[in-house]
C-alpha cells in the first residue's frame, strides 16, 4: 500500500487466507464480553496445566520428539474446504505453542507417494539453542529414502 492505512488493510484482507480469518474471529469471539469467563479465564487455567505437566517432563529430558502432525503432509490446498481436518492437523503443536515452548519441525521420512513426514523438536522454555543444535544434526546425518514413484 502506498500508505500506512492501506499497508494494514491489504495485510488483513489480502495477506492472510481463510483459515487464518477464521482463527482470528474464534478469538475475538472467545474473548468477547460475555464469553470472557466462560472461555478465556478457563483456557488461561488449563494454560498453567500444561506448562505445569511439561516442566514435570523436562525434569527428565532435554528435548520432546513427537509427530508435526497426525498424518503425512498434504498437498497445498488439499484441506482448505474442511476446516476440522486442518484444526486436527494442528493437534500435535497446539500444547506446545500454548506453553510457549520453542519448537522446529524437520522431515524425518517419506510416505509411498513422496510426501514428507514431519518431526517435531520440542526444547524447554528459552533452550532454542539445544532444539536447533539437534535438528542440525539430524538433517546432517539424515538420508532420506524416496519411493519409487
Amino acid at each position: 500500500g502506498a500508505t500506512f492505512e492501506e499497508l494494514i488493510r491489504d495485510s488483513r484482507t489480502k495477506g492472510f487466507g481463510e483459515e487464518v480469518k477464521r482463527r482470528i474471529l474464534l478469538g475475538n469471539y472467545a474473548l468477547s464480553s460475555g464469553y470472557y469467563d466462560a472461555y478465556y479465564k478457563k483456557a488461561l487455567a488449563l494454560k498453567q496445566e500444561i506448562i505445569k505437566e511439561y516442566n514435570e517432563l523436562y525434569s527428565t529430558a532435554d528435548v520432546i520428539l513427537t509427530p508435526t502432525a497426525p498424518t503425512v503432509a498434504y498437498k497445498i490446498g488439499a484441506q482448505d474446504n474442511d476446516p476440522v481436518k486442518m484444526y486436527l492437523a494442528d493437534i500435535c503443536t497446539v500444547t506446545v505453542n500454548i506453553a510457549g515452548l520453542p519448537a522446529i519441525s524437520t522431515t524425518c521420512g517419506y510416505d509411498k507417494s513422496g510426501m514428507p513426514i514431519g518431526m517435531s523438536i520440542v526444547g524447554k522454555r528459552f533452550d532454542e539453542t539445544t532444539i536447533l543444535q539437534l535438528a542440525d544434526a539430524f538433517e546432517r546425518d539424515f538420508t532420506p529414502v524416496l519411493p519409487r514413484l
